[in-house]
């Protein structure tokens, strides 16, 4: 009862911050990662280079659907981005699911682009079906289709440490997120520009891919006050019960 709640009430605000954020410009707190993936969007189409998303194993069945939803808002966009570039976007995945969600997603953006007829299905693969599969999938990915840009976002464990350094090897720009802790913490040890914690649902609303997305933001951080203040609450209860 008390998750049907809170979840209704964050419909409630999602929507209500939703139509007052078309009504009033964005102000984002810069994010080094998000703002260095937008430049590189851009000089991708100029040098005639491919990004590959790498999407993670993560299934959207359970707990680490969240991220992979994500990851899938930003293929999204990226794809609509790089439509008309010579050599357009790819994206892997590690679940069968998501690996049709993947080419769904990339066709959407072809679609939003008005360059439908240039979508080639085998733009989104799976590569593999275990964490270090997939990832050794991918690698080969990197290695042999004129890549510039490696963007890690979804459900990752130590197997990305595979794809950084497939990523070092080719000299290639690394932008990297994930919702498990040990994956956070390989590209946090291993990249200046990691993502950590909340800061992989921000993609979309940094590359401008609308109102709902920076709405999803302000929820984010109205929801970490209530958070913190029930904690505090919670801790000044008890210690005037121990006084």
């Amino acid at each position: 009862m008390n998750e049907l709640i809170v979840i209704l009430v964050s419909a409630f605000l999602l929507f209500a911050i939703t139509l007052w954020k078309r009504k009033s410009p964005a102000n984002l707190r810069e994010i080094p990662a998000l703002t260095r993936l937008y430049r590189t969007l851009g000089l991708s189409i100029e040098d005639g280079t491919r990004l590959h998303v790498s999407l993670g194993n993560g299934s959207l069945l359970d707990a680490r659907g969240g991220s992979a939803l994500a990851g899938l808002a930003l293929l999204r966009h990226i794809a609509e981005r790089t439509s008309v570039s010579d050599k357009p976007s790819v994206a892997s995945a590690g679940d069968p699911t998501l690996g049709l969600l993947t080419q769904d997603t990339l066709q959407a953006g072809y679609q939003a682009a008005g360059v439908q007829e240039l979508y080639v299905p085998t733009s989104g693969r799976v590569t593999g079906l275990s964490p270090f599969g997939y990832a050794a999938g991918a690698m080969s990915i990197l290695q042999n289709e004129n890549i510039s840009a490696n963007i890690i976002i979804g459900h990752f464990g130590p197997e990305a440490g595979l794809l950084i350094e497939a990523s070092d090897r080719e000299n290639m720009v690394l932008i990297g997120a994930s919702d498990e802790l040990s994956g956070q913490a390989v590209l946090f040890a291993n990249t200046q520009d990691a993502l950590i914690g909340e800061e992989l649902f921000a993609a979309g609303a940094y590359l401008g891919a609308g109102a709902s997305h920076i709405a999803s933001l302000t929820l984010q951080d109205i929801l970490r006050w209530f958070l913190i203040l029930a904690l505090l609450g919670g801790a000044a209860a008890k210690l005037i019960g121990v006084i």
